[in-house]
């Protein structure tokens, strides 16, 4: 069950974390892959390790933001490939630099974070339907989303807006290419450290707030991004054939929205501080 292969993959933001997890998953299931990213050297060292399973991995050094890139990639998809069975939509991200209360958001913060992880998310699902529209080829386009985008995400509510409006695209792109044979679902990962946010300085650099994280998991972990990478293996696979407009949460049973507490324990050091005046006593 769950072979892939003969099937072809693309994986955007492939050259690290949930990509890169994402892309060995896929290769260590049989499939042919397409990994896409903005840094040539990660996505080689990737692509050198999805081959050590015995299957073709191609990487592309592209930003799915620009249409060129992305007409390009799909392109070299098709070339590689000879037809697209899978597409993962894995590039997005907000900054560090976009981090910050609503009040002071700005236009720039928003446009940054909101068209990278929903307007070229979109049109890089559309690309991809196109291909397998014309071609009269079914296939699998999964998202990645988020727990941001179903539940409050204080400090950078921009994002998680745009995954809100993932999960409803994934949904309406699925009623409507869905009689082309096209499935559409979306992944929506908890906390799943990766190098980037583990390296000082990063979101999970600092032991505490691990510590704070996994004691709202009931599984006692976090995630890992292979982890991710299995659930987007069986939703590329035929034995997913009848599931569509989904967005599966994959949290280890946790319900709490971690953002949400860590940003309350804030404003609860910070009235204390300031004194009960302020926190309305």
């Amino acid at each position: 069950m769950f072979d892939l292969a003969g099937k072809g993959v693309v994986v955007t933001g492939g050259g690290r974390g949930l990509g890169r997890g994402i892309a060995a998953a896929m290769g260590m299931a049989g499939a042919d892959v397409v990994i896409a990213g903005r840094t040539e050297a990660t996505l080689d060292a990737v692509a050198d390790e999805v081959r050590t399973h015995g299957v073709r991995c191609t990487p592309v050094v592209a930003d799915v933001t620009r249409r060129d890139d992305l007409d390009r990639l799909v392109q070299t998809a098709l070339d590689e490939l000879g037809a697209i069975d899978c597409w993962v939509n894995n590039a997005g991200s907000a900054d560090p630099s976009d981090v910050g209360p609503l009040i002071d958001t700005t236009e720039a913060h928003w446009d940054a974070v909101v068209d990278l992880n929903l307007k070229w998310t979109f049109f890089a699902a559309q690309a991809a339907a196109r291909t397998m529209i014309a071609r009269g080829h079914p296939g699998s386009i999964i998202n990645i989303s988020s727990r941001s985008g179903s539940q409050p995400n204080p400090m950078t509510g921009q994002y998680g807006a745009a995954k809100a409006g993932v999960e409803n695209l994934t949904a309406t792109m699925a009623v409507e290419w869905g009689h082309h044979g096209i499935r559409v679902n979306a992944v929506a990962p908890g906390v799943v450290p990766t190098e980037h946010s583990l390296a000082p300085g990063g979101s999970m650099s600092r032991p505490s707030r691990l510590a704070r994280q996994v004691a709202t998991v009931p599984l006692r972990r976090l995630g890992t991004p292979f982890d991710v990478g299995a659930l987007c293996v069986f939703l590329a696979s035929d034995e997913a054939a009848w599931i569509t407009g989904e967005t599966i949460q994959i949290t280890g049973g946790s319900r709490v929205p971690v953002g949400y507490l860590t940003f309350m324990h804030h404003i609860t050091e910070q009235l204390e501080r300031e004194g009960p005046d302020a926190a309305g006593g």
